[in-house]
């Protein structure tokens, strides 16, 4: 009984503990979410804009966050949302650019900087897809994860088509060239790999589908060479030859052409004609 008896007692004080915790805990997000209470909304966009002045892009956030949350239908509403993606973006919080801006968009279809926002967030897909050693070419980004980077091709395609004459879409239209070319690369890397599988059907799909989806990429003639050997692989020599007739039309010079000689593989094209 007496056993029970201070079990009894330990759960209480248990209990007991965690609800001081417990109010302990709430007392000090009540503070944080207080921190601004009477702040007038001019004097908090104000604060938030003198923040980013001075690139303090933490506080920033918090005064623009507060703003969206407090006054999400005041004067400088839109204007806040604006700028916290901006902020986001500055602070290499991608992931909240991304929302940030994808929110923007979803409320104001129609703002006359709606074309910012869309930017904004393919260049956050953008910033997000890039590595640190990719400028000074020691890694081949075309053969990392391009999630990331489909997504910045995606917004910066949609800016260019909604917002042809935007002050963004030259710049956008910059990233596309260099993006179609990495994705198209990256297609050739997965190509290869099922060549050297003997996949030859699925390597023929990938090389097609880059010259469907990025004709005016780079790797559009290697795609062709891809399908050549792949056809080659399937003993579809007929569409071999077709797809080799066209490589040589397009890049008589093709890295695997030597003369009439095709060697991926050490398959030469001259046996087509066997």
């Amino acid at each position: 009984m007496r056993v029970f008896r201070l079990t009894v007692r330990l759960a209480a004080l248990t209990l007991a503990s965690s609800l001081l915790a417990g109010c302990a805990s709430s007392g000090s997000t009540q503070e944080e979410e207080d921190e601004f209470a009477g702040v007038a909304e001019r004097e908090l966009y104000e604060e938030a804009r003198s923040s980013l002045e001075r690139r303090n892009f933490t506080a920033a956030i918090t005064r623009l966050e507060a703003l969206d949350t407090r006054y999400p239908f005041g004067n400088h509403a839109e204007q806040a949302q604006l700028e916290l993606i901006y902020a986001y973006h500055e602070s290499g919080d991608w992931e909240a650019a991304r929302a940030a801006a994808s929110r923007f968009i979803r409320l104001h279809p129609s703002h006359p900087q709606a074309d910012y926002a869309l930017y904004m967030r393919g260049l956050a897909s953008w910033q997000a897809g890039r590595f640190s050693l990719e400028r000074l070419k020691l890694i081949d980004i075309s053969k990392r994860d391009l999630g990331a980077s489909r997504d910045a091709y995606t917004d910066f395609s949609e800016l260019v088509r909604l917002y042809p004459n935007s002050q963004y879409a030259p710049d956008a239209q910059q990233r596309i060239i260099y993006l179609r070319n990495l994705m198209s690369r990256h297609e050739l890397h997965v190509a290869d790999y099922y060549l050297r599988r003997g996949a030859y059907l699925a390597a023929v799909e990938r090389g097609r589908w880059v010259i469907e989806n990025y004709p005016e990429s780079e790797a559009s003639r290697d795609a062709l060479a891809v399908m050549v050997e792949g056809y080659l692989g399937l003993e579809m020599r007929d569409r071999a030859r077709e797809v080799l007739e066209v490589l040589i039309e397009n890049d008589p010079r093709h890295q695997q052409l030597r003369g009439r000689t095709f060697e991926p593989r050490h398959v030469r094209a001259q046996s087509l004609s066997g």
